[in-house]
């Protein structure tokens, strides 16, 4: 069934959309949603983008709704333009979704007191920001190699000069110095940046047509993806941190302790860290991470793990061994992960007790 599409706001001239799918005999009862937050670094993507087919096919399964949306991208925007539209979002689902639904003859309700969040990378960071941010909180949280629990390491501080990011080349920064700030500001804003790659007959076959797709990868190595994620370049909040962290004679990886560089971090950006919210409030929430991804550490979700288990919020954290970045998304996902009672039944069982327990 192709998907409903819904403009939930416009801004900046920038139409912000979303996906929703829907089981095929809804009910007239009104029925419990999962909000999916695509991948890419926050910097590249769309709602088609690294969609995770497996989980809409369970959600749909079990006779809710399963929803994917676009957001503002860095750069332009900031972390802080997302909240923006998470909350907007969010809005727009709770008090406008089911009487557009009606409009267009679909007869579906959405049950507002019944809302999950899910997303991978830079979705997972996404997710966690709307338990941050929205009113009440979601349900449940399914978060996979998820970004935001814990950006103070040196994955995002520290400037890298040698391959550090599943084997893939040290890029040229002059080759993106429109990508880089000040010349990053005079962007267009967007919210849908489709993936893109070169063909068979290209000088680099297969490899991204879209520069977008490389940014994330630019920031980190550069070691200024929070100057971005904040928009805190003017007095650089990366160049701050990386001083206290390795400015001294002992510039090991134990300098990067949150007491260490949370002082230096102004009050205005703390809501994009997650990782200072997590509270007896916070949802039940599903980890997943792969042992061996070098795009976001496993550490990210070991600490988020650790968190949420120390304010006695119900957590799962699943571990595969060996597995990289985007482990669902590798040829043999299916295989490895998708047989009974395998992964994603797991994650799919724990989304729909969730919402039929709200």
């Amino acid at each position: 069934m192709d998907p409903l599409t819904f403009t939930y706001k416009q801004v900046d001239n920038v139409d912000l959309a979303f996906d929703l799918y829907h089981p095929p005999n809804p009910t007239t009862r009104p029925l419990p949603i999962v909000i999916n937050f695509h991948g890419g670094g926050l910097t590249v993507g769309n709602t088609k983008s690294w969609f995770p087919a497996w989980l809409k096919d369970r959600v749909i399964s079990a006779g809710f709704i399963f929803l994917s949306a676009n957001y503002r991208l860095i750069p332009p925007s900031t972390g802080h333009d997302i909240v923006e539209d998470i909350r907007d979002l969010f809005r727009f689902v709770a008090e406008d979704l089911t009487s557009q639904l009606r409009d267009s003859n679909h007869p579906v309700q959405i049950d507002v007191n019944a809302i999950a969040v899910s997303g991978c990378s830079a979705g997972g960071l996404c997710a966690y920001l709307s338990v941050m941010h929205v009113h009440p909180r979601p349900k449940a949280v399914v978060a996979l190699y998820a970004m935001g629990g814990n950006l103070l390491t040196p994955q995002y501080i520290r400037p890298k000069t040698e391959i550090f990011l599943r084997g893939r080349e040290i890029l040229d920064p002059t080759t993106y110095s429109d990508f880089l700030y000040p010349q990053s500001l005079k962007l267009l804003p967007t919210a849908d940046s489709a993936l893109a790659y070169h063909g068979t007959n290209a000088p680099i076959p297969g490899f991204p047509a879209n520069p977008r797709m490389l940014l994330n990868r630019l920031y980190l190595q550069l070691g200024t993806y929070l100057d971005y994620y904040t928009g805190a370049h003017e007095t650089s909040l990366s160049a701050k941190l990386l001083e206290a962290a390795e400015g001294g004679s002992d510039n090991s990886d134990s300098n990067y302790s949150i007491d260490n560089l949370k002082p230096l971090i102004p009050s205005s950006h703390l809501p994009l860290f997650p990782q200072f919210a997590v509270d007896s409030s916070w949802p039940p929430t599903f980890l997943v991470h792969g042992s061996a991804d070098t795009a976001v550490k496993l550490d990210e979700s070991i600490h988020m793990h650790r968190l949420l288990t120390d304010a006695d919020v119900t957590t799962v954290l699943k571990v595969v061994e060996g597995a990289e970045h985007s482990l669902d998304y590798v040829s043999d996902a299916n295989e490895k992960y998708g047989k009974a009672g395998g992964l994603f039944d797991e994650i799919g069982m724990f989304l729909v007790d969730r919402l039929r327990q709200a």
